[in-house]
């Protein structure tokens, strides 16, 4: 209430003070420039004569190794522009540097203005994602070892795992491409970790695994089915079994063991 006239009470709604008007700040967004992956050269790959250096800016084309890709001569140097082309209101360039023009056929000769060397063949980028597949796996047995055979060609050995236990192996191999093969199998029997090995070759990882016992395997894998009395031949040369394979390969005798006792 702010007085009375003539008898009556009267009211006022206005703010007793003054207010400051609330500002909000609104921030201008920022231009992130992007982040480019520069290519490599992959010296490993054999290029034509005449082929065109791949970088932006550069007119090289390649006459041979010894003058494009080997050394540090003259016809090594590349000049290019590390960073995409920028077409703004009619002007063209890089973003790399500032020169801007207004025609194509200009803005085709703006020399590179970054210093390094000739990329014929691009190197292939190793894939972030691996991909999961399956490997052969053979095995044949002695009195006194199991002879493993996994088929995992070029498999690298510092990227690789294969851990031997007394009744597991755990194998975690790495395969060109990005690719990767993993698998854990429990073993028919016990074996003696300590003295078994793993050897890596170009086509296959070969792993002996001493027996503790003198028992002799069905199977490399553990299973409770019924396998009767078939047994794996010992020192065989070839291949007696494979960890996925429809059917279990027989010797002659445990196969005319298995003929008779189906008839």
């Amino acid at each position: 209430m702010t007085g009375s006239e003539a008898g009556k009470e009267t009211y006022s709604s206005a703010p007793s003070g003054s207010r400051t008007p609330l500002t909000l700040a609104v921030t201008a967004p920022i231009d992130v420039a992007p982040v480019v992956e520069e290519e490599e050269d992959d010296l490993s790959v054999t290029v034509s004569i005449g082929e065109k250096c791949r970088h932006s800016g550069c007119k090289t084309t390649f006459e041979s190794d010894e003058v494009n890709r080997q050394g540090d001569g003259e016809g090594t140097i590349c000049w290019y522009h590390p960073k995409p082309p920028i077409f703004h209101e009619g002007s063209k360039g890089y973003l790399c540097c500032k020169r801007r023009v207004l025609e194509f056929d200009e803005f085709m000769k703006i020399e590179g203005c970054t210093k390094g060397r000739h990329v014929f063949v691009a190197k292939a980028k190793p894939s972030s994602q691996e991909q999961f597949m399956e490997c052969r796996i053979d095995h044949y047995q002695t009195p006194t070892e199991v002879h493993v055979s996994v088929f995992a060609k070029q498999a690298d050995r510092e990227q690789s795992t294969v851990k031997i236990e007394q009744n597991q192996i755990h194998l975690d191999v790495s395969l060109p491409a990005s690719k990767r093969f993993r698998k854990s199998i429990e073993l028919f029997g016990p074996v003696d970790p300590t003295a078994s090995s793993v050897k890596y070759y170009g086509t296959k990882i070969e792993l002996i695994l001493k027996k503790q016992d003198t028992r002799s395997w069905t199977l490399l894998e553990k299973t409770n089915r019924d396998m009767g009395n078939i047994n794996f031949t010992f020192g065989v040369g070839g291949r007696t079994g494979t960890i996925g394979a429809k059917q279990v390969i027989l010797d002659n005798v445990n196969q005319a063991q298995h003929n008779v006792q189906h008839v």
